[in-house]
């Protein structure tokens, strides 16, 4: 933080540059000259009014502080169109992804088909990628103080913006031109699990006409909530609720192979006695949500610098710290894990390997991850003629360290070795050994992500020409980038030190360059048209070039018809093309060895199996089709309507092999070199799986469409007040991928919906919001998609209030609560993956009721 707070104060002093002589003396702001037109997301073109052809949504900074979340991460993902691969810290405590980060997925597509922005530029993503290869751009590095709003853009935009933009766009929007002072602190828990939030902002500003100075400070801090805090949904023992009993097979104590045969440690409880191996419940040691700590700097400025050209500087440096982690490490055969048969506490009396293993005397696993996000933008814009043009540069960083230290349960094989072979560890009988002897077997990691972007950016704008009585509008500019990722993992797990933990590691850079045109012609006064172009060429894969077309009809003053049509792409990430030898874990039965589900076969225990990925240089970019067509009917000043019908089909699609696929074709061969086993035991034709070797591959496509609809509703009531009712509601017809029809499947509930009140009268104000997510299915292996299914996952709706009262006129006082029924999620069996603990944690939310209160003084 020392170097981003050098630069916070460099950008501070740089400021007075822009600032006219007067500006520092000036408390109250003069009036801003009133804006005639304004760049919306989905276009680079100037426009009068908000309400183009591509359906937006917008969160404006009134809805983000009646909504009573103080991070970005939990606003966007209560939006109806938001989907599967939106992800946060939640529940986000695996090796192979980027802990302490966060992501929006629109319509389901994934993090990596949504584009974010911020002032419609890209920033750098996270160096670390989410599920080991996909890139994203870390919404928890933006301070919600420094929003003015949010604008989603729910349509394809490679047109305008290039790749990432299938499934639509998060554009930030920033709070510059701010006069005046602003601070804020909020404290809220829940009241359930023992968790709370602390958040505390400033924002100042001054400016006059020709120039404005803006800074932003916040601090946002959260506790922690343990599985062990959780009831039922912190068991991986789910059976008495009516799931599964996903235990694990690595228990504690454990078992051993002697004389060629598995036997079960004879200290085993009953309670964990499966046959001949002795389960764990690793589950209350998930951090369901770890604790987190962030703070940020930004500063803005412009300055008039003459009647046609204007100066401005963006500046940010955000610091992160979380925690992540899980049980104590679990060990295997493949660990190569003996004990002598003189080693004072062996029961067996002669030598023996470790085959099922867990070292719970030395402690859960735990990781601290610090991340540090600075990104400096500087440019020019202003006038030529009746053309508006904006030149910029930007450079960013985003740096990760992940760090697990002595004191937290990181084992080392060989430290472990030694002691078992000194008599010094005792693995038999759920001994808890000395720390001494702890100290000894364990060690420090260090994991370590950098990512950059430098970029020169340019447009001009403007009417190009006359046809009959109207002017064509006309954008265009190019773009020039350079990115870069480095991921990379302690060298202990490079030299298999580090047992039963993932690891990821990936390097690889580019260099981008693109063109993009946009027309808007206005064919009659209540028709225009609209088309666009980009091209783009990347120094890895080559080149792409996608149009989009749109098309807006004014068939009465209060009705509008639009439509469009466009093509987009995604490039591979540069995780995806530069990814090393990566690990991740898996949960399922090894069924060729377990086929009839025998008790008292080791093979049948709950276990999570080693999948190794690398790299693919030769992947091509992901291609796609969108079109969407709508209607926005404004049935006066106080009502409005808007529908729209939209389609995504995304062809190429970037994925991993389907890993049980892999293990039906490779892993009834012991000397598969896809599907690697150990020696078998006496008797047994296949040895105890090893690892599977996986990758990434152009194999997947995805088609999903629906309706969205929404409308708002103004009841004045003159002396009680006005009220404001709306509707947003999101509602999927069809979403299919690899030929498989997953709608209303697990993940995948066809309905979505928020919808709010607002009352305010005299200084008096009351916000109701109910979000609601409908049913779907629970898991079923994918070959099994398309069956009838056992059971449903039930729909949930959740209610959130806000009261606040204007104590005077620049204090304001804020209490409310999110989810304040305590509605628990709905059961689910899981997929024995991610979801282990009775709930779809990529849906659903078990926090459970949180009250808050806010103080906001303005002057």
């Amino acid at each position: 933080m020392k170097s981003a707070f050098r630069f916070s104060l460099c950008a501070v002093a740089i400021s007075s540059a822009f600032a006219s002589p007067s500006l520092l003396a000036q408390q109250q702001a003069a009036e801003a000259e009133p804006m005639e037109r304004v760049q919306v997301t989905g276009s680079r073109i100037n426009r009068t009014d908000v309400e183009g052809a591509s359906p937006i949504s917008i969160i404006n900074r009134d809805e983000i502080d009646a909504s009573g979340y103080t991070n970005l991460q939990q606003i966007l993902e209560r939006m109806p169109s938001a989907g599967v691969g939106t992800f946060s810290t939640r529940g986000n405590s695996q090796d192979s992804t980027a802990n302490g980060g966060a992501a929006i997925s629109l319509r389901g597509l994934g993090s990596d088909a949504t584009l974010v922005l911020i002032n419609g530029r890209r920033v750098a993503v996270s160096s670390f990628a989410e599920g080991v290869a996909n890139s994203f751009v870390d919404i928890n590095s933006i301070p919600v103080a420094a929003i003015e709003r949010v604008e989603v853009l729910k349509d394809g935009a490679s047109a305008i913006y290039g790749s990432d933009a299938v499934a639509g766009v998060v554009n930030i929007i920033l709070r510059d031109d701010f006069v005046g002072t602003e601070a804020a602190i909020s404290y809220g828990g829940t009241t359930g699990p023992n968790y709370d939030e602390t958040n505390l902002s400033t924002v100042w500003g001054a400016g006059d006409s020709d120039s404005n100075t803006t800074v932003i400070f916040d601090y946002f801090k959260n506790g922690s909530i343990m599985g062990s805090e959780m009831g039922r949904f912190g068991t991986a023992n789910q059976a008495p609720y009516g799931g599964l009993d996903l235990r694990s097979s690595r228990g504690f104590p454990g078992n051993f192979v002697v004389d060629g045969e598995v036997q079960i440690d004879p200290d085993c409880p009953a309670d964990s006695t499966f046959g001949v191996t002795c389960v764990y419940d690793y589950g209350p040691f998930t951090m369901t949500i770890p604790e987190a700590e962030r703070m940020g700097a930004m500063v803005l400025m412009n300055r008039r610098l003459n009647r046609n050209l204007e100066g401005y500087v963006e500046f940010n440096a955000q610091h992160n710290r979380s925690k992540a982690g899980g049980a104590a490490t679990p060990l295997d055969g493949d660990a190569g894990l003996t004990v002598p048969g003189d080693h004072p506490d062996n029961p067996f009396g002669q030598d023996v390997e470790i085959n099922r293993f867990r070292t719970v005397d030395a402690g859960p696993r735990v990781w601290s991850i610090e991340s540090d996000t600075l990104r400096l933008v500087t440019g020019l814009r202003g006038d030529l003629g009746t053309w508006n043009w904006d030149v910029a540069f930007q450079k960013g960083r985003n740096a990760s360290l992940q760090t697990g230290g002595r004191d937290q349960g990181w084992v080392r094989t060989d430290m472990l070795q030694e002691e078992i072979n000194a008599g010094r560890y005792n693995p038999f009988g759920g001994t808890v050994n000395s720390p001494e002897v702890i100290d000894a077997i364990t060690t420090s990691l260090t994991r370590r992500g950098k990512s950059h972007i430098t970029s020169v950016d340019g447009s001009i704008a403007g009417e190009a020409f006359q046809l009959g009585d109207h002017y064509v509008s006309m954008a265009a500019g190019f773009e020039y980038r350079e990115e870069d990722v480095f991921d990379r993992p302690d060298d202990q797990f490079q030299r298999g030190l580090i047992f039963g933990t993932e690891s990821v590691q990936a390097e690889a850079e580019r260099e981008q360059w693109a063109a993009y045109l946009e027309f808007l012609v206005p064919l009659t006064d209540d028709l225009e048209f609209t088309a666009s172009g980009r091209y783009d060429d990347y120094s890895d894969f080559g080149s792409t070039f996608n149009p989009q077309f749109k098309v807006q009809w004014r068939a009465t003053e209060e009705v509008r018809f639009r439509a469009s049509y466009g093509q987009g792409f995604r490039a591979p990430s540069l995780a995806q093309i530069g990814l090393g030898p990566s690990e991740v874990s898996q949960f399922f039965t090894d069924t060729y060895r377990c086929p009839d589900n025998d008790p008292n076969n080791p093979a049948c225990g709950a276990t999570d199996y080693v999948i190794v990925f690398t790299g693919n240089e030769d992947l091509d970019a992901e291609e796609s089709e969108n079109w969407n067509i709508g209607a926005v009917w404004q049935i006066n000043q106080d009502w409005d309507l808007a529908f729209d019908y939209w389609s995504i089909t995304q062809d190429n699609k970037i994925d991993r092999n389907d890993f049980e696929a892999v293990y039906q074709e490779h892993c009834n061969d012991q000397d598969s070199t896809v599907c690697v086993r150990q020696p078998p035991q006496p008797g047994n034709e296949l040895g105890e799986l090893s690892v599977i070797y996986n990758s990434y591959v152009n194999v997947s496509s995805q088609e999903a469409a629906g309706i969205d609809f929404s409308t708002n509703y103004r009841v004045p009531f003159d002396l009680y007040g006005d009220l404001r009712l709306s509707l947003d509601w999101s509602y999927m017809t069809h979403f299919e991928k690899n030929d498989i029809d997953y709608l209303g499947e697990y993940n995948y509930p066809k309905n979505r919906w928020t919808g709010s009140a607002d009352w305010t009268r005299n200084g008096w104000g009351v916000t109701a919001t109910v979000s609601y997510i409908g049913e779907f299915q629970d898991y079923k292996p994918p070959q099994e998609v398309e069956t009838t299914s056992v059971r449903t996952v039930s729909s949930q709706a959740l209610l959130d209030l806000q009261v606040r009262y204007d104590l005077t006129e620049s204090l304001r006082m804020s209490v409310g609560g999110t989810n304040v029924l305590d509605e628990e999620p709905p059961f689910a069996i899981g997929d024995m993956n991610n979801d282990l603990y009775g709930y779809v944690s990529g849906v659903h939310n078990p926090r459970g009721r949180f009250i808050y209160a806010r103080l906001n003084y303005s002057f």
